[in-house]
């Protein structure tokens, strides 16, 4: 009877640790699963601004615009999420250059990029639109200078070298890539900025609540 019962305990734990090692192998699948889904999508391509750890388990990326006011209003909360989220949440930028000067700061922004200061200057953009941007119910807002000189203040005031950046614009370096964004977003549905895609999944209502449940869900996978 002993030994039938040890038998019985036995086959017990090996049922127990082969439904463990079975979850933890489901898991581990379905992240890589979507990762390699991610990577190969329309959603991220190999150029794209990325901020995180490669090996985060949830990819947010956002479609935005950096004369969109509501891209810079929602900026800080971004980066909140990214803190809060530190190792989990991986953030990946695309564009949708809607607006009139938008094109000419996303290539501001990449020509930064250059020169290790994308999100330096990105920060800038948003943090001093009301300078340059459009506004809402303004459209004929005029900036109290050129956009362009602008972007070349803010610059030198972030020790690019500038030279090289009014290279890249003269050059329209990055227009190839702004309209393949712009393209891919469009093939995705995405008609306004910002909009933000966690693993795929587009958030369907716009706030921090569903975009911080959409992350938890996918972390709990």
């Amino acid at each position: 009877m002993r030994k039938e019962l040890k038998i019985l305990v036995l086959i017990g734990a090996v049922v127990v640790i082969a439904a463990f090692l079975g979850a933890r192998y489901y898991r581990e699948s379905l992240q890589s699963e979507r990762k390699s889904t991610a990577a190969t999508s329309p959603l991220v391509r190999p150029d794209s601004p990325t901020l995180g750890s490669a090996d985060a388990p949830v990819t947010l990326v956002e479609f935005l615009d950096p004369e969109c006011e509501s891209c810079r209003a929602f900026y800080p909360t971004v980066r909140q999420i990214l803190k809060d989220y530190d190792g989990k949440v991986r953030l990946v930028v695309r564009y949708m250059t809607f607006h009139q000067n938008s094109a000419l700061a996303a290539t501001f922004t990449e020509a930064a990029g250059e020169q290790g200061k994308y999100w330096e200057m990105q920060e800038t953009l948003f943090r001093r639109q009301p300078e340059w941007g459009e506004r809402h119910g303004e459209p004929h807002h005029a900036p109290s200078e050129p956009p362009a000189a602008l972007f070349e203040k803010y610059a030198t005031e972030l020790g690019l070298d500038v030279d090289k950046i009014k290279s890249a614009v003269a050059q329209n370096r990055y227009a190839a890539k702004l309209e393949r964004d712009k393209s891919d977003g469009q093939s995705l549905g995405v008609s306004q900025t910002p909009t933000f895609f966690v693993n795929g999944r587009q958030l369907a209502r716009f706030s921090e609540q569903d975009l911080r449940s959409l992350i938890d869900e996918e972390l709990g996978k």
